[in-house]
């Protein structure tokens, strides 16, 4: 696969602050691939989108150390307008960027600037509302969304933009469960659709189910650079504290304590479950786990 991203020997700090956000942080993304990105609150994980992104150093200052690639081009020699033509990015609070007063306006508000054939504009707004789950809500006033929809809102206001990559920082923070799923069922259909997306967020529960690779960073470093299934599938007892383990790793790690699994058991959930599956008919479980754990 062709590369979408390439960061090389990257640091960065604020002019008003002497300390690294970012330390020499290098990493790749191939075109397609889906990366979910997570890390304690102040770890530089909004400073690196923002270097994605172009913002950093076009339109915030601060001393900026290597280099950010976005499909080959140098966001050092470019202007983050120029980058956003190939990458667009979705913020925690759907309230800060929504500035139209219906959904069609809001959907044409980006296109419009670009001065864009406004019969190509109507023509993807049905696709783009489809692909979100927002299908029949392009006469709707902004205001009456839930937290939910006016997210996804903004990943379709996004993609009117035809950016090759997405970038959503935190998009789920501010929602309660039923939105989360919302927006995840959102960036499963862009996954299925072969869009470049780098996902930051704390819900690492959802977050296993659709990403490729995790980064993870501690202290402006990164850390980890692996699969879903491989992080998880070992002993971090001692590690990552401020990790919260998706409920189907603590489970497996109890019935790998407790000599029911050899080794750590699939993080995915419906791996897991025909994990357990195998183990509960080989006969080799525990009677109080064959028969539903104890009461």
């Amino acid at each position: 696969m062709s590369q979408s991203v390439r960061v090389e020997k990257l640091s960065f700090h604020y002019n008003n602050d002497t300390r690294w956000i970012l330390k020499n942080v290098s990493f790749e993304i191939c075109e397609g691939d889906v990366v979910g990105i997570v890390g304690p609150s102040g770890v530089g994980k909004s400073t690196l989108c923002y270097c994605l992104k172009g913002i950093i150093p076009d339109v915030i200052p601060g001393n900026l150390v290597g280099n950010v690639w976005i499909d080959n081009i140098n966001t050092r020699q470019v202007s983050a307008g120029k980058i956003a033509e190939h990458i667009g990015i979705v913020f925690q609070d759907p309230e800060s960027q929504i500035v139209g007063l219906t959904v069609e306006e809001e959907l044409a508000f980006g296109p419009e600037n670009m001065e864009e054939d406004p019969a190509e504009i109507l023509s993807r707004m049905p696709v783009l509302l489809d692909l979100v789950g927002l299908g029949t809500f392009r006469r709707q006033e902004t205001y009456k969304l839930s937290g939910g929809q006016k997210q996804r809102l903004a990943i379709a206001s996004a993609l009117m933009m035809h950016p090759k990559i997405l970038i959503l920082d935190e998009p789920t923070s501010e929602l309660d469960p039923v939105g989360r799923e919302e927006v995840y069922q959102a960036v499963r259909n862009l996954k299925e659709k072969g869009v470049t997306i780098i996902l930051v967020d704390h819900h690492i529960e959802e977050m296993l189910d659709v990403v490729d690779r995790l980064l993870v960073f501690e202290d402006g470093m990164l850390v980890e650079d692996s699969k879903p299934r491989d992080f998880f599938q070992r002993d971090l007892t001692g590690k990552y504290t401020w990790l919260r383990r998706p409920q189907v790793v603590q489970v497996g790690s109890m019935l790998h304590s407790a000599g029911v699994a050899k080794g750590f058991m699939n993080p995915l959930e419906e791996e897991f479950i025909e994990e357990l599956r195998e183990i509960l008919a080989s006969g080799n479980a525990p009677d109080s786990v064959a028969a539903g754990g104890e009461r």
